[in-house]
């Protein structure tokens, strides 16, 4: 069995010190280099054998949509009046003393500026995030080996293309600033797309990446009051949530196959993944663009109450779909252990991506009130 620190490089899996120690060393590079290990593959096998996936695929093929023409990029995006309407809607106020902390002496411009910063570094790691499920999705494009999930893999490789456009669009054109990529998701991309084996490129990509995103999304919609990002987020999470379903449903008939040792090892990077995911969300290059200490910072963020509220949400959709993949109980419940470690165990009775989807198509919807 594998220990913390052969997983993680770490004994404790909430060391703040180990946590900040992993940075991002190549702020200002513009290409960064992943080699794959995997073989591409073609199929002579062109029989639709998977209905399912067919199913899903004529979803996608009949849900696509433009970023340049369904969104209103007329919309005035005013940041400093965003961050104080968000407040407002959601009561964001700390709920806890400042008194001897860096934040003490800050006043309304203060906080309005890092509920911007805040905005800027969020809205890049979805946008180089999106960008990994590109290549990634690509990917299995190549290493698949049946026709029906390579037919659905290609429509999500224009997804995620579409995906990184808005986001990229949104933030040159309505926010003040792009953020690198956080160190954590790096490394968690580079070790998903570095993996030969095509199950693990959807465990890592589909399931948790995806996942993540999914909920992070939809956290993200309830609490914004911009029209624009609101309905943009709604079009991403359609999407997004096809994207989780297709991995549920490849690796649901895949890990039947499977040995003890292999859904162990399985078991062991979707442990790694969640963390990885998690700790991007200090947000340490906020803290550090704002001149306030990292660390002194975090000692009090990770106090507050709606930081834990959102911490945890964020896993609301990958533990039931873990759990119908058969990772949460399998090798005497290992997973089930580490996420009630986690403290993210109690979303396992959710309902699982794979039966969702389609609840989630706001293209029709838009579409079918358009013809109304």
């Amino acid at each position: 069995m594998s220990t913390n620190f052969e997983i993680l490089g770490r004994e404790e899996v909430d060391d703040l010190e180990a946590i900040l120690s992993i940075t991002n060393t190549d702020v200002d590079e513009i290409v960064h280099t992943v080699r794959a290990h995997s073989d591409a593959l073609f199929t002579w096998d062109y029989e639709r054998s998977r209905p399912a996936l067919v199913k899903l695929y004529e979803k996608a093929k009949s849900s696509q949509w433009n970023a340049s023409t369904d969104l209103d990029w007329s919309i005035e995006v005013d940041q400093a009046t965003v961050v104080l309407n968000n407040i407002a809607q959601n009561q964001m106020i700390p709920n806890f003393d400042l008194t001897g902390t860096p934040f003490e002496s800050w006043g309304e411009d203060e906080w309005i500026q890092l509920g911007i910063e805040s905005q800027n570094w969020t809205l890049s790691q979805f946008m180089h995030g999106e960008q990994g499920a590109l290549i990634c999705t690509a990917q299995i494009v190549e290493t698949v080996p049946w026709i029906d999930a390579k037919y659905y893999a290609a429509t999500q490789v224009m997804d995620e293309a579409r995906h990184v456009e808005v986001f990229a669009r949104y933030l040159d054109e309505k926010l003040s600033g792009h953020y690198p990529i956080n160190a954590h998701l790096r490394m968690l991309l580079d070790d998903i797309i570095a993996d030969s084996r095509w199950d693990m490129t959807y465990l890592g990509m589909q399931i948790m990446v995806e996942g993540l995103a999914l909920a992070a999304f939809g956290f993200m919609h309830q609490m914004t009051t911009e029209p624009l990002l609101k309905k943009m987020l709604r079009y991403v999470m359609a999407d997004e949530a096809r994207h989780v379903a297709f991995g549920v449903l490849s690796l649901q008939e895949f890990y039947q196959e499977l040995s003890g040792p292999e859904i162990r090892e399985r078991q062991e990077f979707a442990f790694e993944a969640a963390v990885r995911m998690r700790d991007r969300f200090l947000q340490q290059e906020v803290w550090e663009r704002m001149g306030v200490d990292v660390r002194e910072a975090l000692k009090l963020v990770v106090q507050d109450d709606g930081r834990k509220v959102f911490q945890a949400m964020l896993f609301s959709k990958i533990v039931p779909n873990c759990k119908k993949l058969g990772l949460l109980d399998a090798a005497d419940g290992w997973l089930r252990q580490r996420f009630t470690e986690l403290g993210v165990i109690g979303f396992e009775d959710w309902v699982d991506t794979g039966s969702e989807y389609a609840a989630l198509d706001e293209v029709a919807k838009d579409r079918e009130a358009r013809t109304a």
